[in-house]
């Protein structure tokens, strides 16, 4: 078995400042499982590999050893499509305050009303 995932695993918890009892309780499983996680003897199931991920806030890909992602997830748009719908805070942005972002944008400041 890949001794990566037991690795990482192993290396959060140490930064963590834990012991292996007290993430093993943590994730809600016994310690000797976590010791042969973290020594490759066994790899843990999907379920637990997400609350490890969780728990550190790390990914799933993380743990597995992959690389990072070269993007970083922020979708991009330009202004002027107007087939984008743009939110702010979750909130759609309304035509009016889209064309007046626009215009800022434009350096087109003395028509702003």
């Amino acid at each position: 078995m890949d001794n990566n995932i037991g690795y990482r695993i192993s290396e959060l918890r140490k930064q963590a400042g834990m012991s292996q009892f007290q993430l093993a309780k943590v994730l809600d499983i016994a310690t000797s499982t976590l010791g042969m996680y973290e020594t490759g003897k066994r790899e843990p199931s999907l379920k637990v590999m997400n609350r490890i991920a969780n728990y550190f806030n790390v990914t799933t890909d993380y743990l597995l050893g992959r690389p990072e992602k070269k993007d970083d997830d922020t979708k991009t748009a330009d202004i002027e499509d107007d087939d984008v719908i743009f939110t702010y805070e979750g909130r759609r942005i309304p035509k009016e305050d889209l064309e007046l972002i626009r215009r800022i944008m434009r350096g087109t400041r003395n028509d702003i009303k």
